[in-house]
């Protein structure tokens, strides 16, 4: 595919494609410019000659600054000075605007207000990009926000599909490469997350290498603005994978990383924080396993209303010593652990690779916590005390769950391997499946115009449920398989999905 031009349902387009290489150099000669003219009005040396002309602070580069921006490894832009991150303004989001996984910080994937089903599903338009779409379309100024497998962010028109700019941040890993996995070539997998505070985008892309690197891009034109390397010390990034979709609150970007399909190969389950400036320390919490504990469902973090986080970790090697693994786990904005769940059965999920983690947290309204992973039975737990091992307020035998949640009130709608479901979490704590979809509605549900919109990634089929009693109001295929725990956004009338070629905007009015 030609990098200058993309074809998208619809004319072609023509694509600002910023690559690392050029905006790196713009931006160091431009910063290394600023920050001299600053040193140099703060030298106390003699004032020029009357007349004389002043120092231009957009000067040509010396040898030595020419030579630093040659040496710069390509995955790595420096966080901006104080002077250059204040053009990074706060920005207002539009109120129509879908700016992270499931709408917001306590990923209730519930659009008020979207308009009603009256008609059949139909595809508004599609687009073809440079690899497929896992991570979740999200809305930023009224614009598309997509990321891909080829390691690209795209900005699109979302009533067209044109094209408005590409940022490509790197070149994606090849699965060859790899022990294991299942997506192949491996690029941005887990949800960008926009922040209005720093009005920024930000992305992990996997780059050749292998590494894994925080992007922070200008959502109104694709520069990058800066980028940092998340793997920890010890870290194997083969063996990691950043799937879960990023959060933003309290100052960071909160970053999940847990391993391949498979399993292969030493790693361990972590959860990376990043300050929304690109300047001060990573925090991290890394699950206090020997091996595994992955941090890994496709919704990732969980924010409440006081800032802290809850996670799902995965099965662990362990099947004596509770290690933390096969848990939800609640952690201060500073990733401090604060309370812990794991069900009575956990060596025996763990021996079965039964994880708790294949679902993320769900927080009511009410306070409480519902997680349903693969041993297929579901737990409530209180919020702010997880209760421990065996602690949970109530449980019950329902399915098995994977990806995120969305929400109504204290209902919790989620998807298993049999479909989609509704569960109500009482004022008691108590729990009941209030209704089950037929079987093979299994993509992840989000709410909007008193419909669940949700999908069967393996026959490519999308679904439009009736929010109330979950029985097919609409129906749609695709025309072939979409990706793994894949969840549509809802915006103005449209459903964006991503596809295994690129991303789709569907109607059903």
């Amino acid at each position: 595919m030609g990098r200058r031009r993309l074809h998208v349902g619809g004319p072609a387009a023509q694509v600002h494609d910023h690559t690392v290489n050029a905006r790196r150099l713009v931006w160091l000669v431009v910063t290394v410019a600023i920050l001299a003219a600053g040193c140099a009005s703060a030298t106390a040396s003699p004032s020029p000659t009357a007349g004389a002309p002043s120092p231009s602070p957009t000067a040509a580069p010396s040898a030595a600054t020419t030579a630093a921006v040659a040496s710069s490894t390509p995955s790595e832009i420096p966080a901006p000075s104080a002077s250059a991150a204040a053009s990074a303004s706060p920005s207002t989001l539009d109120p129509d605007d879908w700016p992270v996984y499931h709408l917001d910080a306590a990923r209730s994937g519930n659009r008020a207000g979207f308009p009603k089903v009256t008609g059949p599903l139909a595809v508004s338009w599609s687009a073809t990009l440079d690899g497929a779409v896992y991570a979740e379309p999200l809305v930023v100024h009224s614009r598309l926000i997509v990321a891909t497998e080829g390691d690209s962010v795209y900005s699109l028109d979302p009533s067209s599909g044109t094209v408005v700019w590409k940022s490509n941040l790197g070149t994606p890993v090849s699965q060859s490469t790899l022990p294991c996995g299942n997506i192949d070539p491996l690029g941005i997998t887990g949800t960008p997350a926009y922040d209005s505070t720093t009005n920024t985008v930000f992305a992990v892309a996997e780059v050749a290498g292998p590494r894994h690197v925080l992007y922070a891009v200008d959502p109104d034109d694709g520069t990058v603005r800066w980028s940092r390397g998340i793997d920890l010390p010890g870290d194997d990034p083969r063996t990691h994978q950043q799937r879960p979709a990023l959060a933003v609150a309290n100052g960071y970007v909160y970053v999940g990383l847990g391993g391949l399909a498979g399993d292969c190969g030493q790693y361990v389950g972590e959860l990376v924080g990043v300050p929304v400036t690109g300047s001060g320390d990573t925090i991290s919490y890394r699950v206090p396993v020997k091996r595994e504990g992955a941090i890994w469902a496709a919704g990732g973090p969980v924010v409440d209303p006081n800032g802290n986080l809850y996670v799902s970790t995965g099965n662990g090697s362990s099947t004596t010593t509770f290690d933390g693994s096969d848990s939800v786990v609640e952690l201060s904005p500073s990733l401090q652990q604060l309370s812990v769940f794991a069900p009575s059965v956990w060596a025996s999920d763990n021996a079965r690779d039964r994880d708790l983690g294949s679902l993320s947290p769900a927080l009511t309204p009410n306070g409480y916590v519902f997680i349903d992973g693969k041993n297929g039975t579901g737990y409530v737990l209180k919020q702010g005390d997880l209760g421990g091992i065996g602690g949970q307020v109530s449980k019950a035998s329902i399915c098995t769950g994977f990806g995120g949640t969305a929400l109504e009130g204290n209902d919790v709608f989620f998807s298993c391997t049999t479909g989609t479901v509704r569960v109500r979490i009482g004022s008691d704590g108590s729990l009941k499946v209030v209704w089950k979809s037929g079987a093979g509605v299994n993509g992840t549900p989000v709410v909007g115009g008193g419909a669940v919109w949700t999908a069967n990634e393996l026959t490519g089929v999308v679904y439009v449920l009736d929010e109330a009693t979950g029985k097919t109001l609409a129906s749609l295929s695709l025309g072939g398989e979409l990706p793994h725990f894949l969840s549509p956004a809802l915006w103005r009338g449209l459903a964006f999905l991503g596809t295994m070629k690129g991303v789709a905007a569907l109607t059903a009015s």
